[in-house]
């Protein structure tokens, strides 16, 4: 009976977090309300590190505390064999939290260019990095400035 109620209790877990990784976000359209042609005077490569919330840290969590009560319920009988359970539940939780760390690092890449504009007015713009938008000292650029109150800056054709 008990493992009937683990085995029904992992299926639900996997099931949530399954669905929870399955949420594919797709670009929206922006409608744009202009284009800037100009070229890049200077450009800066910028890399830097910033911590993360990990999401899954509490699911990590949950998962050591359900081990850690299916490996406690294996000891002892009746009220021995809850406090087995309740014990084993809370030695797996804390075994996942001290190796679970709560952050994580994430490198980011970021671009700083400083544009003349064909109108000769200077635009300093910072954006990430994209490997396959190759930006150098006298490029010609775009810049789209979108309604959504952001910048794009892009190789001009």
């Amino acid at each position: 009976m008990n493992m009937r109620i683990f085995v029904i209790i992992s299926t639900l877990v996997l099931a949530i977090v399954s669905f929870q990784t399955l949420g594919y976000e797709r670009n929206k359209a922006v409608p744009i309300e202009k284009v800037v042609y100009g070229k890049v005077e200077t450009i800066r490569h910028i890399t830097d590190t910033e911590l993360i919330r990990d999401k899954s840290a509490g699911w990590k969590h949950f998962g050591g505390a359900l081990i850690g009560g299916v490996i406690g319920n294996q000891f002892g009988d009746g009220s021995g064999q809850v406090a087995a359970t309740i014990l084993g539940s809370i030695i797996g939780a804390s075994i996942a939290k001290n190796n679970v760390p709560d952050y994580r690092q994430r490198a980011v890449k970021l671009i700083e260019m400083m544009i003349l504009t064909e109108d000769k007015q200077r635009v300093m713009v910072i954006q990430d990095y994209d490997s396959h938008m190759q930006f150098s000292k006298g490029s010609t650029v775009r810049i789209v400035y979108l309604q959504s109150n952001t910048v794009r800056v892009d190789t001009a054709y």
